[in-house]
């Protein structure tokens, strides 16, 4: 975890333990499990997301397989050229 050792680790929570005194030591460890629930029920509920979202974009390209809504690009270009007068 994070390269420490065994006594670096200790050394640590012993500064924390004098930082925060040994009162705060429950309610910060309470309310860092909760910060950490509500972080990973974010990163859930987006990956559902945009499983969902692809998806709808999925099934979106599969019913625009009609190409005869879209001009080919040699039509466009054609009826675009007769618009412009000759210079």
């Amino acid at each position: 975890m994070f390269g420490l050792r065994g006594q670096e680790l200790l050394i640590v929570l012993l500064i924390v333990l004098l930082i925060f005194g040994a009162k705060k030591l429950p309610d910060l460890a309470r309310s860092l499990g909760s910060s950490a629930k509500e972080f990973r029920k974010g990163i859930e509920e987006k990956s559902k997301d945009d499983d969902a979202d692809a998806q709808d974009s999925d099934s979106a390209d599969d019913s625009s397989d009609d190409s005869s809504d879209v001009p080919d690009s040699a039509d466009a270009h054609n009826s675009d050229s007769s618009d412009v007068p000759d210079s």
